[in-house]
This record gives structure tokens, sequence and C-alpha cells, in this order.
């Protein structure tokens, strides 16, 4: 049977356990009935083949071979065989894609089943769904259509509770579902049960191509060629009475990570309504729990990780419908990987695999201070950890507008649906409410790391008029709230927030990865605060100190300005002495904050008009310090004005042409370096590099200047420091010719930043005005500041380690752009052979942990190929 696969229904079908071709819920489903849990028998069409090709290649047989596995006949009006149709992507994708139960039902089998269950008002109710889920789905007749209906029906004969309605109503709300399929299509119900499965099939696999799941694939990078598959499975009931019921549970705890199963049973009920809101859940009770722990066990025993778990239960026997790694908070999957390396089911590598780096980022910035005086607005549940304060908005449309204003958000909604995804993305907080602990709005949210709020019932949304109510106190679009996803509190306006300690999951993970990844991993940093920052997270020295970022603000920036303004040698010394002295303290201090460790610092880079004001005010004030007029700091300012300053009087160009700031910041790291030495009896170890060199010439006149001025520093204290001399490449023309200078370098620093400006002609100033629709259009797949180009930049990369290395085997390749933070980059500097990545110091751990799993991918990589690690 090419292209179809079946679960417990013989030998003639053969199983098979590849998402590739059968999705996550197919490729599930056949391994939980291998491993002998109790799992209704089916068979799943594979992703590569559409409904006719289905139909053509064995659908009847499939059919048939079920039937003989169940004793039951599809279309029978005895015994007869009810299916549900579900979708099967190869990842989770909560609620994008539709399911369709009850299949098979027509005017003769309900009374079939209506006779054999001894219960008419289950099997009508059944029929009443089964129809009302195919019009939607398959028949595109609007939900609410069939939802007026249903409420005109219950009257007052059970308001709302969720409980089913009388035979008599049933019978009446299946005959007004009916009119109104025909009504809307001009067809009766379909009650051909073949046909009915084959359209079903048909809705779902042409639901991959739908709006919103189309949005969806493009925001989680989910290629459209991978298509879904279909999963056609015997129904089991629990809508039968109050033995019967569905459920959902975790085999940990998805917000703790604590070994306890947690989720919710719904008695007497089918698993849609789970969702529906009509009636709420009860937390799993000690029934259900006793009912599901050995088959929770085994799934965990065999998948080696916590899982979600799907269930009916039908007159008291538990049937698993479906099973996916569980989704979890950040704090949850670090307690899961730590405690499965513990109890001797993973191994370490395999722990730090697991985890995705981005997950790791809420525990490195501040929460909430719980000092901090706060205005209590409402309680909801606590469903995804962390702080998050932005302003009120009501719809996903307004959370993107105002987030491409950089604005921070808090997106509200009485429940999130899947055409919120793309809001919920781009806001700091979602707040519902509705919704319970596995609701849509915190099971993604959970997945994208978002803080969230959900069920804050006493909340009133008036999405049209966007407000907030709670009591008499009405909140409006743009007014400010801060959520805790930790208790669920909401509060009115900022609330103050304080950085958290690291749990020790994180601190033992951390641990792991460095004693796995080849790469080190430094800091972009300025101050030695930072620096102690970055080295309480885990960075093993600083690889880009910008040393003109400490002359940006307050009496720094003046002794810079007096320097550029300087008309004489003397006025030019006296200012030079004054940079000299704060620049040695700095390094001084950073020195000692990253003891023993290499720490890079970079030689003042930017064009020198940008020290000196633009504001008229600022210009007066300057003046009056430096006993000049405005017009002469105009003058000077304007002439230092340039087109295209990026491209101009800066970097080496600006220490050729004015050798005596190079000789300074020289003489400050290499007489700060032999203080701390001294001081401590730690070795000092300075990189000097020196920025935008484009030819070797320029970097063997700077590497002259800067060993005239070490050597005159040390031969004066008769003391020596070990140091290094280097280079920013961050032009074309230095990759191109990275044997070249080569020559004249201890170590090559990639700024990407410049690279990538350089390679692609992008400013990126300017950039914005057109990449979002390069990246929409599928032109760029990534943002090149954010994520590495490989093809162009990472190419003149690759280059210059090959050509650099060519000349000196022991060349030393470092990278400091912003990707330095970014996985996917991260990856690619563990393949092209790179000694270590700096970036900014709340990414440093994601860094690690982004290393070790590309140390671990390449390994494999090697490994798989026959090469030698």
């Amino acid at each position: 049977m090419n292209g179809i696969y079946g679960f417990g229904i013989g030998a003639d079908f053969r199983s098979d356990f590849s998402c590739e071709r059968l999705g996550l819920k197919g490729a599930r489903l056949a391994e939980m009935t291998a491993i002998g849990l109790a799992v209704p028998p089916g068979f799943t069409i594979s992703s590569a083949i559409d409904g006719e090709a289905a139909r053509a290649d064995g659908l009847g047989e499939a059919l048939h071979a079920l039937e003989s596995t169940t004793g039951k006949g599809f279309g029978a009006t005895e015994n007869p065989l009810l299916v549900s149709v579900r979708p099967s992507p190869r990842v989770a994708m909560p609620g994008m894609l539709e399911a369709v139960l009850n299949l098979g039902l027509n005017d003769e089998t309900v009374l079939a089943l209506a006779r054999e269950s001894g219960n008419p008002r289950f099997a009508w109710d059944c029929y009443a769904r089964f129809i009302q889920t195919y019009g939607v789905v398959v028949l595109g007749i609007a939900q609410y259509r069939f939802e007026d209906l249903t409420e005109s029906a219950r009257g007052d004969v059970a308001a709302l509770d969720g409980t089913l309605l009388p035979l008599e109503s049933l019978h009446y709300l299946v005959g007004m579902f009916r009119k109104l399929v025909h009504d809307e299509t001009g067809s009766p119900f379909p009650q051909d049960v073949l046909a009915q499965l084959q359209a079903v099939i048909a809705a779902v696999q042409a639901s991959w191509f739908t709006p919103r799941v189309t949005s969806y694939r493009a925001l989680h990078e989910i290629p459209a060629e991978w298509g879904v598959a279909v999963t056609v499975q015997s129904m089991v009931f629990g809508n039968m009475g109050p033995d019967s019921g569905a459920g959902r549970c975790a085999t940990r705890h998805p917000v703790s990570g604590e070994p306890v199963l947690h989720g919710e049973y719904l008695p007497d009920a089918q698993g849609t309504e789970l969702d529906d809101g009509i009636r709420l859940p009860d937390p799993l009770g000690p029934d259900e729990s006793g009912r599901l722990r050995d088959s929770c066990a085994r799934l965990e025993a065999h998948f080696r990780d916590a899982q979600d778990v799907k269930f009916t239960v039908q007159n008291g026997v538990v049937y698993c419908l479906g099973c996916h790694s569980s989704r979890r908070t950040p704090e949850a999957a670090l307690r899961i990987a730590v405690d499965l390396v513990e109890e001797g089911v993973l191994s370490r590598q395999e722990a730090v695999s697991r985890i995705a780096p981005a997950l790791l980022v809420p525990f490195l910035h501040p929460t909430l201070d719980p000092s901090a005086s706060r205005r209590a607005l409402t309680r909801g549940l606590p469903a995804s950890p962390g702080a998050a304060t932005g302003v009120l908005v009501f719809s996903a449309a307004e959370a993107e507008s105002r987030a491409l204003r950089a604005e921070d958000v808090i997106l509200v909604r009485t429940e999130t649906s899947p055409d919120d995804v793309r809001g919920m993305s781009v806001a700091r907080g979602v707040l519902t409410t509705r919704g319970g602990m596995t609701s849509h709005a915190a099971v993604v949210a959970r997945g994208m790391a978002r803080v969230c709020v959900a069920g804050a019932s006493s909340l009133r949304v008036d999405a049209d008029a966007r407000t907030l109510t709670v009591g008499a106190h009405v909140l409006r679009e743009g007014d400010r709230v801060t959520l805790d996803g930790g208790t669920g509190d909401v509060f009115v306006g900022r609330v103050a927030t304080f950085q958290p300690d690291l749990p020790p999951e994180v601190e033992t993970l951390l641990k792991w990865a460095a004693e796995i990844r080849r790469m080190q991993i430094r800091v972009n940093a300025d101050s030695a605060d930072d620096v102690a920052l970055a080295r309480r997270f885990g960075a093993e020295g600083v690889g880009l100190c910008r040393t003109e970022h400490m002359f940006l603000h307050g009496p720094r920036a003046g002794l810079m300005r007096g320097m550029i303004i300087a008309q004489t040698k003397s006025e030019r010394a006296a200012a030079l002495e004054g940079l000299l002295e704060v620049q040695r303290e700095d390094f001084a201090a950073i020195f000692r904050s990253m003891p023993g460790a290499p720490v890079t610092i970079r030689l003042f880079d930017p064009p020198l008009h940008e020290f000196l004001p633009r504001d008229d005010a600022e210009l007066a004030d300057l003046a009056r310090s430096l006993d000049r007029s405005v017009v002469d700091i105009k003058a000077r300012r304007d002439a230092l004005t340039e087109a295209n300053p990026m491209l101009g009087h800066r970097g080496c160009r600006l220490g050729i042409t004015f050798p005596e700031i190079y000789r300074v910041q020289t003489q400050a790291v290499i007489e700060a370096a032999l203080a701390v030495q001294i001081e401590t009896g730690v070795p000092v170890i300075p990189e000097i590099m020196i920025p935008l060199v484009g030819m070797s010439s320029e970097l063997a006149v700077i590497r002259d200047l800067v060993a005239d001025v070490a050597d005159e520093v040390m031969r004066g204290a008769k003391q020596r420091v070990a140091y290094l001399v280097g280079t920013m490449i961050e032009l074309p023309r230095a990759a191109l010719t990275a044997d070249l200078i080569a020559a004249h370098a201890d170590f090559f620093s990639f700024g990407t930043n410049d690279l990538t400006q350089a390679t692609f002609g992008f400013s990126r100033d300017d950039v914005g005005a057109f990449l979002p629709h390069y990246l929409k259009a599928g032109l760029l797949k990534h943002d090149p500041f954010v994520t590495l180009d490989e093809e162009g930049v990472g190419a003149l990369i690759r280059l210059a380690v090959e050509k650099g290395r060519s000349v000196k085997p022991d060349l030393h390749f470092g990278l400091c752009g912003e990707q330095g933070g970014d996985p996917l980059s991260i990856a690619f500097c563990e393949r092209v052979g790179l000694d270590y990545i700096s970036c900014s110091p709340y990414r440093v751990p994601v860094a690690s942990l982004a290393a070790a799993q590309a140390t671990l991918a390449l390994r494999k990589q090697m490994s798989e190929t026959g090469e030698n690690p």
C-alpha cells in the first residue's frame, strides 16, 4: 500500500515511524501501538501523496483492514465503524489544522449507533457534532451559523452548562444543521460515508495552504513542501456517559518540570470540548492519574523525554490518541533535561542538544522587583513565566503595527486563536480573560518564551471600543500594564524589575556546554560592570572593547571634543593626557574583571565628527568650556563631516593621520596591563585590535606604531606584558588579501556588522525601508544583520580563514559582530573553524549553549561522512 501506513491493522499494512512521511502524529501513533499501548487502530496517508493518489492507492483496502481489525463496518447499518480524521504535520502546530470526528455517520448509521450503544442521545449528539465540523471544514460554512442554531436549540434546557441536549432537541438540531447545509451549498448533507472520508482527507490536505497556516509556517520557518499527512483512526467515545471522558496530560509538570502527572480531564466529553470553553475541565484527578501512570511511564521510557499525551476514556478504558514531546516553560525544560541526565535516561551531550538556546533568555533579563511599589489590577493563571511591561493592544494587527515603531506591547484577548500568533510573536506578553494552563494562549506563549497570564476572568474586554474593564476601572488601548507570568498578577502601569540569580539548572547546563564546545565565548563590553556580568554568565574573555564608547557622555565627551577641536600641539597634548588617564583607569578595571583571560581592545574607530554636538545649545556649552567661538567649533565640525562617514575617515585611517590618538591609547593599554599584572600577580593578556584595515600596508604602519609605544612603556617600567596585535576584518578587500594582512597580524576578528554592510552595499541605518519587503518576498531568508549571510559574507570569512592560516597556521580567528549571539551564525563559525565568538553580555549563555550544539552537530556530521573530528 504505497503511501498508506497502518497501525494496529495487521501485517498487510507496514508500520512506519518516519515523521517525514507520516508527520508527528502518524509516526507517534505507530510507535505507541508498537510498544503495546491501548491505541485505537487506523492508518496514515503520507504527506507525499494527495487524496486522488490515496484513493487510487488503496484507501478502500485500508478501510477493509480496519473493518477486519475492529469487527465493525464502515457505513454499515449494524455495528457501524466511525473514524476520526486528523492532520499530521511534521512538527506540532497547535490549533492550526482542523480535525473531523465521528465520520461515517449518516441518517441510517446514526440509528444503528443509537441502537447498539443503548444511548440514542449520545448517538444523535455525535451526528450533530459531525455535521457541524464537516460543514465548517469541508463545506466552508461559518462556524457561528452552527453555533447560533445550537444556542437556539438549547433555550432554557441546558443553560450553557455543556450537558447534552435532550433527544428531541438533538433531533431538531440535526434537522436544522442539515437544512443549513442545503441552504448554503444547494445540496443535501452527503450520506455516502466513503465520499465523506475522501472529502475530509482532501480538505485537511488543502488546509496546509490556508492563510493562517501559511502565516504560521512562515513565522516558524516550516517549509511548504513538507505538506501534511492525514491519520484515519477508529473512534473511541468520551461522551458515552459519566465513566467516559476526554483529557490531556503532561508526564512532568509543564511549568515547574516536577516529575508528576499534570493535566486536565472533562467527563462525558469528546476531545474538542477541552478547547471550546463551554465547560471548564477539572484538574487531573487520582482516578485518571492512576489509569494513566503506567502508559505515561512507558512513553517517557520509550521516547526518552517528557510527553504531552491526549487520551479518551470510554466506559472506564483509557485509550491514547496521541503524544509528542511536552510543551514546557523554559524552567521546566531545563529541570527536565537535567533530571533525565541524573536519572540515567540521557547523556549530558543529549541534554545539551535538546535545549533551544533561546530558552535561556528569560533567566538572563530582569524580573519584577519584589520590593517595588505596584497597583494590582487582577489575577489570572500563571501560564508562562517572566515579567513584561507594555501598552495594551487589542488585536494582533495593532500589536504588529506598534512593535514596528519599537513599542513594547501587551496583547489582550478574550482568548487567543491561531490568527493571533503573529501578534503574540511581537508582543512582550499576552493577557487573556478565558482559558487555562493548556489553552492556546498558554501553549503558544510558552513555546515562544512570551509572558502569559491566562484566564483573568474578572476582566471584561471590549475589542471594538478597545477597552479593558475590571469593576469600575477602565483601561484603554495605549495604557500601560505589567504582567507577572510567575504569579498571574496584572498591575497597572510599570513595575520596577531586578536581575534574578541563574537557576542551578542553567548553571549545570552551561557547565556541560563549556565542557563540550570547542569555541571560546567572549563578550563585547566597554565597562568593567558589563565584563563582570558576562564573566558571571560564563564569558572567557573580552572579544571587543569599543574604546570610543567610553567617551560618548558627560565630562569624558568633553575630553574627546577638546582633543578634536585643539588647534595647537600643546592643546592637543593636554587633551590627550586627559584621555590617557581615563583610558588607563578603564582598561585596568576591565583587566581586573577578566583576570587571566584575553581582552581585545579596539582602538578608535568612528569618524571624529560624531563626537561633536549638532544641537545649538550643546555647541554653545562646548564653546564656553573650551573658550572658543561657536563659529569656530561649527567650522571644525563641518570640516570633519563626511558625505559617507561609514566609508570615510575612520578606523586605521584615523590612526594613520592622527597617530597621536593611537599612541595614547596603546600607552594606556600597556600601562594598565602592567599595573594590574603587578597588582594581582595574574598574567594580563591584552589584544590590541586595529579597525577597518583594508591593506596590509595600513596594518604594518600601525603595528610598528603600537610596538614602538609598547616597547617604550615596558622599558620605562622595567616590566613586560605579553600583548598581541591584530585586526578587525570588516572590508571585503581585507578578506580577499588576508594572506598579505596575516603577515602583520597575531589574530583576525571578523567585524560582521560592517562586513555585511560593505558586502551587500546595505546601510544598516537605512535598510529598514526595504529589508522587510525582501524578507516577506523570500528574497532573503534572514535579516543578514541578525543571521550571518553564509553565501556572501560567509564566503569571505571562509576565504580569509583559509588565506590567513596558509601564512600563519596558528593565527587566531574570532567573530565579534551582532551575529555572534545568533545560533545559526554560531553553527557556521564552528564549521569554518573560528576560535571564538564574541557577543553582548546577556547573549553569552545563549552563545555558549549554541556553540556546544554546533560542536556536537559537526562531530556527528564528520562521523557520518567518515572524517576525523
